[in-house]
């Protein structure tokens, strides 16, 4: 496996829509439960303020989207949406494109949320050096959030 992350462009953003294989895997990544995905919704996001998108290639493959959200006034980053090819899946493509993706997010204190009971999730982001958050912080974040989520913030170590 030779990974590299490269911007997302909108062109690409059919081929993203379509690794979503229910409305409930939907939900799960992006908390809108539609399937078919709609295609135009992935490539509008990279065109929101502070939200930066990528691809992970397997050498010219694309096998990964994820984002980075930027808050520069708080001086962190969110990475979000994290998505992977499910022909792809378990073979650590996720877990290297979050790595990728909080080297590229060019802050300290990096950030990402996942539902408690994605198990497959909380394992790649921990096994790329993600680690929970303490739980005031998570019962503090969680409060204007429309559902529970665990926090979890970068440390570099696995």
């Amino acid at each position: 496996m030779s990974f590299t992350l490269v911007p997302f462009t909108a062109e690409r953003a059919a081929l993203v829509a379509g690794w979503v294989r229910s409305a409930d895997e939907a939900d799960r990544w992006c908390s809108r439960a539609e399937h078919p995905f709609p295609a135009d919704v992935v490539a509008g996001w990279s065109r929101e303020d502070d939200v930066a998108a990528y691809l992970l290639l397997d050498g010219s493959r694309v096998v990964a989207y994820g984002e980075v959200w930027s808050d520069d006034e708080d001086d962190e980053a969110e990475i979000a949406r994290v998505l992977v090819d499910p022909g792809e899946r378990g073979r650590g493509v996720g877990r290297a494109l979050t790595r990728a993706l909080a080297a590229r997010a060019g802050f300290d204190d990096v950030f990402l949320r996942v539902r408690p009971d994605n198990a497959a999730a909380l394992a790649t982001y921990r096994g790329a050096g993600f680690a929970d958050v303490a739980p005031e912080l998570q019962r503090q974040w969680n409060a204007p959030q429309p559902r529970p989520y665990t926090w979890l913030r970068w440390t570099g170590t696995p």
